[in-house]
């Protein structure tokens, strides 16, 4: 299965702190025994609503492959991390193809 995450990063963290962050994050799946394929860093963004009280944060995308185990564990990691104040993962679903009729 295919999944992407994006979790939003505390503004107050350094740079090097979130490549570390990132790091443990990827980690984290590997350990899970997942691929990681993609990861961006979306740079700080301003938030719709205050969240614990931060206006702006630092996003984070990545796009990564395993099974169901994965979304779990690394959910998990991001709930006990103080850093992520919030993040959201869900399954890609391949595109069907259509084929066009002629009428």
């Amino acid at each position: 299965m295919d999944y992407e995450s994006t979790f939003i990063v505390s503004p107050e963290l350094h740079v090097d702190k979130i490549e570390e962050l990132i790091e443990k994050v990827i980690k984290a799946i590997e350990v899970a025994k997942g691929t990681v394929k993609t990861v961006q860093q979306l740079g700080k963004k301003k938030l719709a609503y205050p969240i614990n009280k931060f206006r702006e944060g630092s996003y984070v995308y990545m796009e990564f492959s395993g099974d169901g185990f994965i979304v779990g564990s690394l959910e998990n990691f991001f709930k006990f991390n103080d850093s992520i104040i919030r993040f959201l993962t869900v399954k890609i679903k391949k595109k069907k193809k259509f084929e066009k009729s002629v009428v």
